[in-house]
C-alpha cells in the first residue's frame, strides 16, 4: 500500500530554518522529520512512499539520492565506461517517488496531482512535519472495519489545528478549521483514503482540510481513529526543541522501530 506525505509547503511558520531547507527535511537527531515518519510507517510494513514535494523540492530529490550513496559502499569505475557499482547497500528497504507538486498548490491539490502514481488503490496520507507513535496497522484495520471513504487520526490536544466533532460511532460529523479556544480533538494525519476521494478533490487551488474532509464529513464518510498516545507536529522552534530533546535524552515516543 502507497503511502503519501505531504512536504511541499513554505514552513513560513517556522522561517529559522524552512528558508534555507524545506521543513521536512529539518533534523531531529541528525536526521530530517521526514525520515522519522517514513521509519515510523516501515515498522510496520509500509515501504513504498510517494512525496509530494514543491518548496525546495530539488532539495528532497537530492537528500534521497546522497541517503542512498552515503548508505552504500561504491565503486567508481573510470577505466570501463564511467560506471558507478553500488556494493552492500545498508538503506531501508524503501520505494521512494518524489513528485514535484508545484509551488503554490494547495494540499488538494498536491494531493490530486499524485493520482497517476497512485491508482485505483487505497492508500494512506499523511504530513511531512508530524510524529507519531500511533500503531498504523490498528488504524487500517478500523479503515477496513467501517467502509466508509476516509480515516483520520485523531487527538486531543491544546493546540491550533483542524477541529473535528466525533460522534459516539467513531463518525466525523464536522470538520472545521481551528479556533484559537478550541480544546476538541484535532486532526493529526496518518489518514487512509479510499481512491474515490479524487473526486472530492476540483485542483491545485483544492484545501484538503478545508474543502475536501469537510465535504467528506458532510456526507458521513469521514471516520476517526481515536490516538491516545504520543504526536507532535514541528510548527516553530519551540516544537522542535522539544522533538529534539525527546530524541537526544532517548525518550522519543515516536521511535517505535528498533534500529
Amino acid at each position: 500500500m502507497k503511502v503519501v506525505i505531504l512536504a511541499g509547503g513554505y514552513g513560513t511558520r517556522f522561517s529559522e530554518q524552512s528558508q534555507y531547507k524545506p521543513k521536512p527535511l529539518i533534523e531531529i537527531g541528525g536526521m530530517p522529520i521526514l525520515w522519522h515518519i517514513l521509519k515510523g510507517y516501515s515498522h510496520y510494513g509500509f515501504n513504498d512512499f510517494i512525496i509530494c514535494a514543491g518548496y525546495k523540492q530539488y532539495a528532497v530529490k537530492q537528500w534521497f539520492a546522497n541517503y542512498f550513496l552515503y548508505t552504500s559502499d561504491i565503486t567508481f569505475d573510470m577505466k570501463h565506461g564511467n560506471k558507478m557499482i553500488i556494493h552492500n547497500q545498508r538503506t531501508e528497504p524503501w520505494t521512494v517517488t518524489v513528485v514535484d507538486t508545484g509551488l503554490n498548490t494547495m494540499t488538494g491539490g498536491r494531493i490530486k496531482r499524485v493520482q497517476p502514481y497512485i491508482g485505483n488503490e487505497t492508500f494512506m496520507l499523511t504530513y511531512g512535519d508530524g510524529v507519531c507513535d500511533v500503531n498504523i496497522s490498528n488504524v487500517l484495520a478500523f479503515h477496513k472495519s467501517h467502509g466508509r471513504l476516509a480515516t483520520l487520526t485523531s487527538v486531543i490536544l491544546e493546540q491550533q489545528k483542524g477541529v473535528l466533532d466525533i460522534g459516539g460511532d467513531n463518525a466525523v460529523h464536522s470538520f472545521r478549521e481551528k479556533n484559537i479556544n478550541d480544546g476538541a480533538p484535532i486532526n493529526a494525519g496518518f489518514m487512509v483514503l479510499e481512491p474515490e476521494i479524487f473526486d472530492y478533490i476540483e485542483g491545485d487551488d483544492t484545501v484538503f482540510e478545508r474543502d475536501s474532509l469537510m465535504k467528506l464529513a458532510d456526507q458521513g464518510q469521514l471516520m476517526s481513529y481515536s490516538h491516545k498516545g504520543f504526536w507532535q507536529c514541528m510548527d516553530n522552534k519551540r516544537e522542535y526543541d522539544l522533538l529534539e530533546k525527546l530524541w537526544q535524552t532517548g525518550h522519543a515516543p515516536w521511535k517505535v522501530w528498533d534500529n
